[in-house]
């Protein structure tokens, strides 16, 4: 026997994931767990008994809820399977199966659509901050096809702009958790930043590397990867994550001067695998890294005025990603008032997933 479950499989940005509502998951977290491990068949490096695809980008989970919050129309809960082990990580958000909250609020009746364009305020759980995301929905109905064109993405679709509100801090306490723009670790300079996502801001070539090799080359240096593990490990605790060893926070991200014209290069460890492109979040906290003053990421982009700064391109290893800043410096201090980007989603399959009766019998 088996359970079956109402699901929407959608591709969120250049993720893709399983999106569902609270309300057809077990209330039990750790049963509700056990059921998301099975629907993505983790764990297995090719979750071939399941709905992932056998990387972290491709085992995604999103849990839509009514608002707990007074501002917003929805709740959003971010879930990472991982593919190798038996074990679901809430400690990160993921702004890429965000884009994907809107359309599916709007298509479950959570959310009443507009002629035109209909905002939806999403509360992250994983972070207790508000998005707004605007979706096409000409008659009130969402579309997916528009000229929106996203890198790590083949065609165009319809455009999603996501505005952040209040992301700074929002995972460690603080834009700076460690209270510096530099900190030293095992002999290499970094900047710790959370600005929606944690991260941990180094110099390529102080690894030896150029900083725009393939995802791949640098996933099979062992010695390199080996060494930005130990560096996390240590930094966890720094920037207020506590024991970091089974959690996905931080993002370790390599970066080099800009090669196409863009403010900064970047490849990104997630942790432990190499980012194709770069995460929503991990965008957002590097382009903020960018603009304050005397980090690595500032040395490296070169940027001469960051309040005049309103558009930074960050490059990654399949092309770029804008983010929208708008900042002040006051005494030497970033405070960021706005971060915005363009996504795009779609809707893939709607239907239900399987899982043994044995794991959960259902309602």
């Amino acid at each position: 026997m088996q359970t079956a479950i109402p699901c929407t499989v959608m591709r969120g940005g250049t993720s893709k994931g399983l999106y569902f509502r609270v309300e057809d998951l077990p209330a039990d977290v750790a049963t509700r767990d056990k059921v998301l491990l099975a629907a993505m068949g983790s764990p297995d490096i090719r979750q071939i008994d399941g709905m992932g695809g056998a990387h972290p980008l491709t085992s995604k989970i999103a849990i839509v809820a009514p608002p707990s919050h007074p501002d917003a129309d929805v709740d959003y809960l971010f879930l990472q399977a991982v593919v190798d082990e038996p074990r679901i990580d809430t400690s990160q958000n993921c702004g890429n199966l965000l884009a994907g909250i809107g359309p599916f609020a709007i298509e479950h009746g959570m959310v009443k659509a507009k002629d035109g364009v209909t905002d939806v305020r999403i509360h992250m759980l994983n972070t207790k901050s508000i998005a707004v995301a605007s979706i096409q929905t000409p008659g009130g109905v969402v579309e997916y096809q528009g000229d929106a064109r996203i890198d790590g993405v083949p065609g165009t679709a319809a455009p999603i702009p996501i505005d952040f509100l209040d992301v700074a801090g929002s995972s460690c306490g603080a834009l700076l958790p460690t209270g510096h723009a530099i900190d030293v670790v095992d002999g290499i300079e970094l900047t710790c930043i959370d600005n929606g996502m944690p991260v941990v801001v180094m110099r390529a070539k102080d690894f030896g590397k150029t900083g725009y090799e393939t995802p791949e080359a640098l996933e099979a240096d062992a010695a390199l990867k080996s060494k930005i593990e130990a560096i996390r490990l240590k930094v966890g605790p720094m920037m207020n994550l506590g024991d970091v060893a089974k959690r996905t926070v931080p993002k370790m991200c390599l970066v080099a001067p800009a090669q196409h014209g863009g403010a900064i290069s970047t490849r990104n460890f997630i942790p432990h695998r190499v980012h194709e492109a770069i995460g929503v979040f991990g965008a957002v906290s590097v382009a903020t890294a960018c603009v304050v003053p005397g980090s690595v990421a500032a040395s490296v982009a070169g940027i001469a005025d960051p309040q005049n700064v309103k558009n930074l391109e960050i490059e990654h290893p399949t092309g770029f990603f804008t983010v929208s800043m708008d900042v002040t410096l006051e005494g030497g201090h970033v405070q960021v008032r706005r971060a915005a980007l363009l996504r795009t989603a779609r809707k893939l399959m709607r239907g239900e997933v399987y899982v043994p009766a044995s794991i959960w019998g259902g309602r």
